[in-house]
């Protein structure tokens, strides 16, 4: 997925919002008494974003972006937070405490996106999608959840397909995916990634 400038981050913040899917918006309850609010990303996430890549393990970093990054750039940043919800769609897992107050800064465990590849034909547009889970909150089923919430949304939305590059070792996002119908494919860069296929009008 391809970041903006870091002159376009500089930009102050707006927070206009238009076409937030509400719809999205749901409470998940997971094993050993763990429960998440799932919702389409906010600007004013950021903080909570930056938190949740970096408290990552560095395996599951290299796994989502492919690099050995420690943090976000701010023009990553806003790329994954100020998004139109059409194009480009996020949503998130915030752990649900119900102690917390208004003022307590969400923290967020999982994160799924899409984003339209861009030159696909308007009658059939594909989008490439991303998952992250956060390491202590992997094997409960949140991926998988998000990522059927995703498709689902996609689907609706009228895309045509969703396409994810993973790389060959990652046998976890290959098994989720695979399990939710997805096929597998060579990559056109050649073998250090695996092309991942959602077909959504099949």
């Amino acid at each position: 997925m391809t970041a903006p400038t870091d002159a376009a981050a500089a930009r102050p913040d707006t927070f206009h919002i238009h076409r937030y899917p509400a719809g999205l918006i749901d409470r998940l309850n997971l094993p050993g008494q763990r429960a998440v609010v799932i919702r389409p990303v906010l600007p004013q996430d950021g903080p909570a974003v930056q938190r949740f890549v970096s408290g990552l393990s560095l395996a599951s970093r290299h796994r989502r972006f492919h690099v050995g990054l420690r943090a976000l750039s701010e023009a990553t940043l806003r790329h994954m937070t100020h998004i139109d919800y059409r194009d480009h769609l996020a949503v998130v897992a915030q752990v649900l405490d119900e102690r917390a107050g208004p003022q307590d800064d969400p923290v967020i465990v999982a994160d799924a996106r899409y984003v339209r590849v861009a030159g696909t034909p308007a009658e059939a547009p594909e989008a490439e999608f991303a998952v992250a889970v956060d390491d202590a909150w992997q094997s409960l089923g949140l991926g998988r959840a998000l990522m059927a919430r995703l498709a689902r949304h996609a689907r609706a939305s009228g895309f045509a397909a969703l396409v994810g590059d993973v790389l060959p070792d990652n046998r976890r996002m290959l098994v989720l995916t695979q399990g939710l119908g997805a096929r597998t494919r060579p990559h056109p860069d050649g073998p250090g990634l695996v092309q991942v296929v959602f077909g959504l009008r099949d």
